[in-house]
C-alpha cells in the first residue's frame, strides 16, 4: 500500500470513528431520555467547568503555610482529622492479626500534632507538623528515580508511578513527614491515589489548588473550630492571608540551621 493509500484509508477511519462516537452519544441521549439537546450541552458545560487545570503550574506562586502554635489546642486534632478525609486515609484498616502497637507505627500520617516542651521553665507548645515542602528539598535530591519532585510552585510532591519505594527519600527528610505503604490499599479516593509499596506525604492539597480552590483541608478545619492557627496561601503574594499573618508575627523555620528555605513556617515556639 503506497503512502497516499494509507493516508486515505486512515482519514476514513477517524471519520468512521467520529461518526460512530456521535451516534452511541445521540443513541444514549435519547434512548434513556435524561437529556435532551439542551441537557447536554449543560453537561457538557458542566464537565468544562469541574475540569482539572490544563496549563501546567507556575513558579509565580509559592504555596506555603504559616502556624501558630499558641494558637493549637492541646487535644484538637481536627487538622489531622481533616487531612484523612480529606485524601482517604481515614480509609485504612488495620491488617487481621496485625499487633495494635506496629498498625499506629506503620499506616500513613500526612500531618502530625507534636508536643514540644521548653527544658527551662517546662512549658508545652502543640503544633501541627507535616512535609515543610523546602525550597532545597533533601527528599528530592536522593531519590534516584525522580519519584519525589518538585513543582514550579513549591509542593513536593510523589509520583506513584516511578516510585520504587526504596525509602531513601524517608531518611533523608529530617522532619520525619513521610509514610510508607505497607499494606495492600483496598479502599482509595480518585483525587489521591495510593499503593502498596510507594511513599506519600502531605502534598498541600494540591488537586484543590488544580481546581481553583486556594485552601487546603486542615487550614479549612482549624478555621471551622474557631482557632485559626493554620494559614494556607501564596508566599509570593503580599496581599495573600498566610504574607498578612507573616507580617504581623515573628516566624522562623523548623531546623533553620539546614537552611531548606521551608514553604512551613511556625510562630509562637
Amino acid at each position: 500500500m503506497s503512502r497516499e493509500e494509507e493516508q486515505r484509508v486512515d482519514t476514513q477511519r477517524r471519520r468512521f470513528l467520529g461518526v460512530a462516537t456521535a451516534g452511541t452519544v445521540a443513541g444514549t441521549a435519547v434512548g434513556s431520555g435524561a437529556l435532551t439537546l439542551g441537557g447536554l450541552a449543560a453537561a457538557v458545560a458542566t464537565d468544562a467547568a469541574s475540569a482539572p487545570r490544563t496549563e501546567p503550574v507556575s513558579k509565580i506562586h509559592r504555596w506555603g503555610m504559616f502556624v501558630d502554635a499558641s494558637k493549637c489546642a492541646d487535644g484538637c486534632t481536627a487538622c489531622v482529622d481533616a487531612c484523612d478525609q480529606e485524601n482517604g486515609l481515614n480509609l485504612q484498616s488495620e491488617p487481621h492479626g496485625s499487633n495494635e502497637a506496629k498498625w499506629q507505627n506503620q499506616r500513613s500520617v500526612w500531618i502530625r500534632k507534636v508536643k514540644l516542651q521548653d527544658r527551662a521553665s517546662g512549658h508545652v507548645t502543640n503544633l501541627p507538623l507535616m512535609c515543610q515542602h523546602c525550597e532545597h528539598p533533601p527528599c528530592v535530591d536522593v531519590c534516584p528515580t525522580g519519584a519525589s519532585f518538585k513543582r514550579a510552585d513549591g509542593i513536593v510532591m510523589v509520583d506513584r508511578h516511578t516510585c520504587i519505594g526504596c525509602r531513601y527519600c524517608m531518611m533523608a527528610c529530617p522532619y520525619k513527614a513521610r509514610s510508607f505503604i505497607h499494606e495492600q490499599v483496598d479502599q482509595k479516593l480518585t483525587r489521591a491515589p495510593r499503593g502498596k509499596g510507594c511513599v506519600e506525604s502531605c502534598n498541600l492539597c494540591a488537586h484543590r489548588l488544580d481546581e481553583g480552590d486556594i485552601s487546603t483541608a486542615c487550614a479549612q478545619a482549624c478555621a471551622d473550630e474557631n482557632h485559626h492557627a493554620i494559614v494556607f496561601g501564596d508566599l509570593k503574594d503580599p496581599t495573600s492571608p498566610v504574607r498578612q499573618a507573616m507580617a504581623k508575627q515573628a516566624s522562623r523555620q523548623i531546623r533553620e540551621d539546614l537552611q531548606l528555605n521551608t514553604g512551613v513556617r511556625y510562630a509562637g515556639l
